[in-house]
């Protein structure tokens, strides 16, 4: 595009600017010219409509016939030998690359030196003006982000490379093209683009966006990010362009790095917009430090009301020719600086509740929160406990609530400070997996569709596949949700109709890992009582419990038809949890599983007393905090394989605290007080290996 380039809105000729068709003549009756001519008509006006949604917040078009635009261009690129370089169709994403290249930057992506007491801020206007006098001050927020280099030549998009150490990035380009709001052309409309320019923005995932995202992935049964920099900087680095396509960034550009000469940064801020670059609207020129502490007093007032998270603000010094005078130290200018926000603490905003469907049909609900630090940790999601809760607290999204961490672990919502919405949040009626109805049973909700939810049977088949279950290597979460979806499982005892041939036919297996899988299942046809009581899910029941009640019966089928007083006569089995036992063997369901997987060839085994290892008879552990290499449940079902205890709180008669990371803070002092010894993660191995456990 020629540096005069005239904004692309001027051209009434192009037919899809104004009122665009959202219907086309089949692209076989067109001839090459005519494809290419409507193509470049395309691309004009996507970027025209582009430029109008997210920087000059102001479309013309619905989204309807905006996606018919896209759509069209889709379809002539594919079907005629056109140039795709820069086009809007990048934006679902390229091929995958190996590996992500290093890039030096064109000019180098220095720091801010930042602090949140006012007196360093004062100090830093005192230097400043020693230096040059009396100066205005550009203040904008920090965003909370990732910073990323962008250039251009002759307008187009040419690279895009991350901060790195500020001398050297990781090569994003493939990435950072599928972004709506970075332009693929720069317009070039009251000012001429360069024919070179690297820019200077800052990648970031809007709140509303990231709270649906997470809402989505816990609705999966996935982990949500823990806040909008991570997910944003795990997104940038993907290797395939079409995982960023699915995902919600967006883009904020605040300075030239090279190309571009101004006057003063307030020049520059107005120039980025007209060359198409969407810029911050909270950006404000002030006359002194008093003005830019109030800024940023006044920006902290309204945190919660702003679409992206923020850290603090930057004050840069407005004058570009006191900024060369000023200089910079080998990491960072001497004419800007940061003032901080304090940290978020305990209080925080519900952005949205998700439901998630768990391995039994219980629905939980999970508030998503705008990340907050609570004991040292940040946290972006936690417990409602039920729907019952949800209408005690009277929790609606978009309330203040106070957070805490229960038993120093998993938080909570304790109570709601300020209430912001009308009405409260209504519990589902139908599953957000399957819409199968909801059940209600006390304070509890489940979802009526059993193992015909694709959820319940995803989470049953992943607890029956894991180290807790029947260990079964070769089935991770990934390759089950793959199974469902083609077909393959419909049901849980499926897995064992599973053949070679049915998985090689599949993208991503090869002949050794269905073989592999199939030989895995095959070997897992005789399992321990115990583990097959705990791979089944049967509410409440854990290894401990398992291991319980397969020594106390000794075969499946006594377990099966055990009435509610023998179960209450097993250790460790209370009323409610018999209740529960009693409940799932009642299931025509669960029976019709247990016999289908017996037809199979499934059939449990009891160990003799002699058959159960005894290498850590005697001890009782207590596990707090996140363990790397294994669940707690699954660490908990390893020692008491091996013949030890283990409980859920620290007493006298706890022999090892095993440590992970975050541990709790109560476990560790009761540990203190009864001078029980603490075993961070490494040092547990080290015992298991000192007593021939095979972990």
């Amino acid at each position: 595009m020629p540096a005069d380039a005239a904004d692309a809105d001027t051209d009434t000729d192009n037919p899809y600017l104004r009122d665009p068709p959202t219907e086309f003549k089949p692209v076989e009756t067109l001839s090459d010219e005519d494809a290419r001519s409507q193509a470049t008509r395309l691309r004009e006006a996507i970027y025209e409509h582009d430029h109008r949604y997210y920087v000059a917040n102001d479309p013309v078009i619905g989204d309807r016939t905006y996606d018919a635009l896209f759509s069209r261009l889709v379809d002539l690129e594919d079907a005629f030998p056109l140039p795709t370089e820069n086009s809007p169709t990048r934006r679902v994403g390229g091929e995958p690359v190996e590996e992500l290249a290093n890039v030096d930057h064109v000019a180098p992506m220095l720091s801010i030196d930042s602090s949140g007491e006012v007196a360093d801020v004062r100090a830093f206007d005192e230097r400043v003006r020693s230096a040059v006098g009396d100066v205005e001050y550009l203040c904008e927020p920090k965003f909370d982000g990732l910073s990323i280099e962008v250039v251009y030549e002759d307008g187009e998009y040419e690279r895009a490379v991350t901060r790195g150490d500020g001398e050297t990035g990781d090569d994003v380009t493939s990435t950072v093209e599928t972004i709506g709001s970075v332009p693929g052309r720069l317009r070039g409309s009251r000012r001429a683009v360069p024919d070179f320019v690297a820019v200077r923005g800052e990648i970031y995932i809007p709140r509303s966006d990231f709270q649906t995202m997470n809402r989505e992935r816990v609705e999966r049964g996935d982990d949500p990010f823990a806040n909008p920099r991570n997910a944003a900087a795990g997104t940038l680095r993907q290797l395939d362009p079409t995982v960023a396509a699915r995902r919600p960034l967006a883009c904020f550009f605040f300075e030239t790095l090279a190309g571009a000469a101004f006057d003063t940064h307030a020049d520059q801020r107005e120039a980025l917009p007209d060359w198409g670059l969407r810029t911050d609207e909270e950006t404000e020129l002030v006359s002194g430090i008093d003005e830019a502490i109030a800024y940023r007093d006044d920006l902290l007032g309204r945190r919660e009301e702003l679409e992206y998270e923020t850290d603090g603000v930057v004050f840069k010094v407005n004058d570009r020719a006191k900024n060369e005078e000023l200089g910079t130290t080998s990491r960072a200018p001497r004419w800007a600086y940061a003032y901080k926000f304090p940290a978020r603490t305990e209080v925080t905003t519900i952005g949205s509740v998700a439901v998630q469907v768990g391995r039994t049909g219980r629905l939980p609900p999970v508030a998503l929160l705008d990340p907050v630090e609570v004991g040292g940790v940040t946290v972006s999601r936690a417990s409602l406990h039920n729907p019952e809760e949800i209408e005690r607290l009277g929790v609606a999204i978009g309330d203040r609530v106070r957070i805490e961490r229960a038993g120093d672990v998993i938080p909570q919502v304790v109570e709601v400070i300020e209430e912001r919405s009308e009405s409260t949040f209504s519990f589902p009626e139908e599953c957000p997996v399957c819409a199968s109805p909801v059940e209600r049973e006390g304070p509890l909700a489940y979802c009526s569709g059993g193992l015909a939810c694709p959820a319940q049977l995803q989470r049953a088949i992943e607890h029956y596949a894991s180290r807790v279950g029947l260990d079964i290597e070769g089935l991770g979460e990934e390759r089950i949700d793959q199974l469902i979806d083609v077909g393959l499982i419909e049901f849980l005892p499926d897995l064992y109709a599973l053949d070679e041939g049915d998985l090689t036919d599949l993208e991503g297996w090869g002949e050794r890992s269905a073989s592999g899988l199939v030989a895995e299942l095959d070997a897992a046809k005789e399992p321990p009582l115990e583990d097959f009581l705990a791979a089944l899910g049967v509410p409440e029941v854990g290894p401990t419990t398992a291991t319980a009640l397969a020594r106390e019966f000794g075969s499946l089928d006594a377990v099966i038809d055990a009435d509610t007083e023998a179960l209450e006569g097993v250790p460790d089995v209370g009323p409610r949890v018999a209740a529960e036992i009693r409940e799932f063997f009642d299931s025509e369901r669960n029976r019709e599983a247990i016999a289908a997987l017996r037809e199979y060839g499934v059939e449990p085994r009891v160990e003799t007393v002699d058959d159960v290892p005894d290498a850590l008879a005697g001890l009782t552990f207590v596990f707090t905090g996140a363990l790397s290499d294994r669940t707690r449940e699954e660490a908990e079902a390893l020692v008491e394989r091996y013949g030890a205890s283990s409980t859920g709180s620290v007493s006298g008669n706890t022999d090892y605290l095993v440590c992970g990371e975050s541990p709790g803070a109560r476990k560790r002092e009761a540990a203190g007080e009864h001078d029980v010894p603490e075993l961070d993660e490494g040092g547990f191995e080290t015992l298991l290996a000192d007593r021939g456990v095979d972990a």
